[in-house]
């Protein structure tokens, strides 16, 4: 039996859920989301908790036993608190200002570049060096976030670049100049 996959999931106050064959709406305070899930896991609402049970023990059912659950709690998650993922921008004269809804980063290319977050999601500046994407669905916020983060990845040699939150950059240690032992 999967460990993760048969954890009941706790459904909050104020969080709808509505399972139509296959199809699973959650409603919340932040918004509501919608998946279309294998129709041979079985999904229940009992009370107050989410249940997802496998048909049998084969390989693909044990996979997809784990996966649907993390879904369901992923959307109930998302519909009730949000996600959010943060970036910091490091380099001097590296930085990022919004001109409307467009998150404009300038970052040491000869043209600023410009991004327009997709419906539901949204972009808060801190300061002009970090960044946060908000909103309910954790793909959409992991990817936009990813993408920001892959116009400039971080440098291995200066450690300048659009890097995560938290993350460590191992920084290399560059060429090391001639000493001395020459022609006479």
């Amino acid at each position: 039996m999967s460990r993760i996959g048969k954890m009941p999931i706790a459904v909050p106050d104020g969080v709808a859920v509505k399972i139509e064959d296959n199809k699973v709406v959650v409603t919340g305070p932040k918004g509501s989301l919608e998946r279309c899930f294998n129709p041979e896991m079985t999904i229940a609402l009992d009370g107050g908790s989410l249940t997802v049970s496998r048909p049998g023990d084969d390989r693909q059912h044990r996979a997809m036993h784990g996966l649907t659950r993390t879904l369901l709690d992923n959307m109930v998650k998302g519909v009730s608190n949000g996600f959010e993922k943060k970036l910091e921008i490091v380099g001097v004269g590296y930085r990022a200002e919004m001109s409307g809804q467009k998150l404009v980063l300038r970052i040491g290319f000869s043209h600023p570049v410009e991004f327009e977050p997709p419906a539901g999601l949204s972009i808060v500046l801190d300061g002009q060096t970090k960044i946060k994407v908000q909103g309910i669905d954790k793909e959409k916020v992991g990817q936009l976030a990813a993408e920001i983060r892959g116009v400039h990845p971080p440098d291995s040699y200066k450690g300048k670049g659009i890097r995560y939150a938290g993350e460590v950059v191992r920084i290399k240690a560059g060429k090391t100049g001639k000493s001395g032992g020459g022609k006479k």
